[in-house]
């Protein structure tokens, strides 16, 4: 099996091709499609009147995200969780982990009896979806903030710091950064980092599943994947796009640079 199977040459310790594209979904306030070699995800972000009952009457707000993917976004086809009588427990954990992820730099008091929801879809799975996801809503949140302070729907900002989160594991005993499927499959470990703006540690999920991992590797391992994330918001940074829709975010903008996700110009770009 080709193990760089994605992008053939492609360094161990460097992050695949990133690809960002805005406003390709429906109603949402802010949307973002992100592409990450193969991996496509699509993410949208809503506000909402109302928070959980846990939270009444406390005058502060919530945020929850939903993880699902489509069925035939990975190799072979997967049931439609719509058509199960409970949801899947992959996509309940991973929902969890991105709303506690964004949780972590969300003022939830600068939006009192509102909630954000995170909406991610996976469009296409060739590894590393949860933390594409991660990445992906932590921008279009971004961007739906700058609109919803434009348009009065909040006074003021409630990001506290931009969030990303990358893949790195050990395949054949090298380490491996932004696992796609063949690596992933392959690898004896493997972590996701999420991490801030300003390198600090939101959460680190991983296992050692064929045998125990040194501290030392795990060092060796962190020093790459902070390596990746800095990768990631170099892609973020160099995007002319989300700059202006930051600066630029009148309802009316919205309307007229919106390109419909399945739309002749979009299939011209290869979507």
């Amino acid at each position: 099996m080709n193990l760089n199977n994605s992008f053939v040459g492609r360094a161990n310790d460097m992050v695949r091709p990133i690809v960002l594209q805005y406003d390709v979904f429906g109603n949402a306030d802010a949307s973002v499609l992100l592409m990450q070699g193969n991996t496509k995800i699509l993410v949208s972000v809503t506000l909402q009147d109302g928070v959980p009952t846990f939270l009444k009457g406390q005058k502060q707000g919530w945020l929850s995200a939903e993880y699902s993917m489509l069925p035939c976004a990975p190799q072979k086809r997967v049931v439609r969780e719509s058509s199960q009588q409970n949801k899947n427990s992959r996509s309940v954990e991973i929902s969890r982990l991105i709303g506690r992820s964004l949780r972590s730099v969300v003022d939830v008091y600068a939006f009192p009896d509102k909630t954000v929801w995170i909406d991610c879809d996976v469009l296409s799975a060739d590894g590393g979806t949860r933390v594409a996801s991660i990445t992906a809503a932590s921008l279009a949140l971004k961007i739906a903030q700058s609109r919803w302070i434009n348009s009065g729907k909040i006074s003021k900002n409630f990001l506290k710091e931009d969030i990303a989160a990358i893949s790195v594991g050990v395949v054949n005993d090298k380490i491996h950064l932004d696992l796609d499927y063949a690596l992933d499959s392959n690898a004896s470990t493997d972590f996701n980092f999420i991490v801030t703006r300003s390198l600090k540690l939101i959460e680190i999920q991983g296992t050692a599943e064929k045998e125990p991992l040194s501290l030392e590797m795990f060092e060796e391992l962190k020093k790459v994947a902070l390596s990746g994330i800095q990768q990631v918001f170099d892609s973020i940074d160099k995007d002319i796009q989300i700059k202006e829709l930051i600066k630029n975010n009148s309802n009316q903008n919205l309307k007229e640079n919106k390109i419909p996700l399945f739309s002749i110009a979009n299939r011209l770009n290869n979507i």
